[in-house]
């Protein structure tokens, strides 16, 4: 297990090279063979996993995703996404309109409850650093957000997987589908996306 400034300095070799090739779509065989190569070369010792430590780059921001194993490095990208984080002022503006509770369940602060400053309008959508945009979420319901979209995915693909073993009459994959579907219904999840018994 790597330490964290290890950790630091393994994400500096690979945002090093992605600097030095800005704007340009780049693969990942060829950004990991050069920071594996070159971490032996620098430190004497082996990267041990650097699949990981170039997602984890892209997921804080520091790197664009463009397709699976290709990212790229614009810095006119990291200065508009810095733009459109909330300050602490903003944040707090926002708690205090909504009372320091979460939106969602009404938990806050006083419950011990940690809250977030959550952006209504995602930012990878557009949604703008601004009060009216901001909304105070508890983390429970700012992590729920975060995930519905990939727990969107899949209510659609249960749904076309449902209506598939509707038509082709398999019985044990329907009763599947239907079971993994109730769930989601069960949980209020995704309830915006409707299915057809």
């Amino acid at each position: 297990m790597t330490n964290n400034s290890e950790e630091t300095k393994q994400a500096d070799l690979i945002m090093e090279y992605f600097k030095n090739h800005p704007k340009r779509e780049i693969k990942h065989p060829e950004i990991v063979d050069w920071v594996v190569a070159e971490y032996k070369k620098r430190t004497g010792t082996v990267f041990r996993d650097p699949d990981r430590a170039i997602r984890k780059l892209s997921q804080e921001g520091q790197l664009i995703k463009i397709s699976k194993g290709v990212y790229k490095y614009d810095s006119n990208f990291i200065k508009n996404k810095e733009l459109e984080d909330f300050t602490e002022t903003q944040k707090e503006a926002i708690f205090e309109r909504d009372n320091y509770r979460c939106v969602v369940c009404g938990k806050g602060r006083k419950d011990g409850v940690e809250i977030h400053a959550d952006h209504i309008r995602p930012k990878d959508l557009g949604g703008k650093a601004t009060i009216d945009n901001g909304q105070t979420l508890c983390a429970q319901h700012n992590f729920q957000k975060k995930n519905y979209k990939q727990t969107e995915t899949g209510k659609k693909m249960f749904i076309r997987l449902y209506e598939l073993a509707k038509s082709t009459k398999d019985e044990k994959l329907l009763g599947f589908c239907k079971e993994v579907l109730e769930v989601y219904e069960k949980n209020g999840i995704n309830g915006h996306i409707v299915w057809k018994r």
